[in-house]
Parts: C-alpha cells; sequence; structure tokens
C-alpha cells in the first residue's frame, strides 16, 4: 500500500536569526522568523509525512503556542514524525521538495541539505530530491521578504519479514 502526502510552508525573513534550511545553517544576512529554527523545508517535509498518514499536520504535533517548542531544532520534530511514520508501518518510498527563494541561491548546498534530510528520513539518498526556484522577483518571494518550500511524498507500507 502507499500513501502520497504534500506540504507547504513559508516564513518570513528575521534579521536577527540564523537561515537553517534543510537541516544545514547556511550562509545569509537573514535568517527566518518562526517559533522553533523556522526550517521552512524540514517543516514542508513533516507536514507532507503527516498528510500522507492522515494525522493532520505540524502544528497539530508541535504548535507555536507551547512553549516547549520555542527555538527547537526541526530536525528533532522531523525525527519524532519519522518515528510515527515508521510506528504506523510505513517507510519512505520518495520525496521530491522545492525550496522557493530569490536569494541566497542554494545550488551550493542541495547535496548536503539531501544528505542531511535522507538520514533524518532514514532513508537512502536516491529516495531524496531537493531543489531550488526564485519566483523571478515576483510577490512576496521576489521582494525577498521571505522563504516558501513545497513537498511531496510517498510512503510505502513496510515489508514485514
Amino acid at each position: 500500500m502507499m500513501r502520497i502526502g504534500h506540504g507547504y510552508d513559508v516564513h518570513a525573513f528575521d534579521q536577527s536569526r540564523p537561515l537553517i534550511i534543510g537541516g544545514l545553517e547556511i550562509p545569509h544576512d537573514r535568517g527566518l522568523k518562526g517559533h522553533s529554527d523556522a526550517d521552512v523545508l524540514l517543516h514542508t517535509i513533516t507536514d507532507a509525512i503527516l498528510g500522507a498518514l492522515a494525522l493532520g499536520d505540524i502544528g497539530k504535533f508541535f504548535p507555536d503556542t507551547d512553549a516547549k517548542y520555542k527555538d527547537a531544532d526541526s530536525k528533532l520534530l522531523l525525527s519524532e514524525v519519522v518515528d510515527m511514520m515508521h510506528s504506523k508501518g510505513y517507510e519512505i518510498g520518495n520525496i521530491d521538495a522545492v525550496v522557493l527563494a530569490e536569494r541566497p541561491k542554494f545550488r551550493p548546498y542541495i547535496d548536503q541539505m539531501r544528505e542531511s534530510v535522507a538520514s533524518l528520513l532514514k532513508t537512502d539518498l536516491a529516495n531524496v530530491n531537493i531543489k531550488a526556484t526564485t519566483s523571478e522577483k515576483l510577490g512576496f518571494i521576489g521582494r525577498e521578504e521571505g522563504i516558501a518550500s513545497e513537498a511531496v511524498v510517498l510512503l510505502n507500507k513496510q515489508e514485514v519479514n
């Protein structure tokens, strides 16, 4: 049995924080505003997995009204959701994600992000695709007010040996 999930997230820039994307600190003059570390890519992937499992969204499990998630490491949040996924008998088939930003340019970091995400998802690197694009200077992304991300995930029922 297979299940498909979609995730979307967006965060505004914040000059007082580091930029964390895909579990990596990316050199940039601004980070992202959020209750946790605001890792827009990991939030998107987390939401996609939760969606595939029909469990709701990231806010249901890690609400921004709960002080224990203030400045939380999104890698830990995703790891909890991966544990939920495995407990329900599923594993990653593949994931395809995109980061939408005018700046910084993510191409130099894509391979490291893929490795980070594959490790967090406990899957082979070949099952993780991450790409980046701009919005051609249109909208809030084009005005460099923030960064968005989308992801689609395919989950496969784990084979029982």
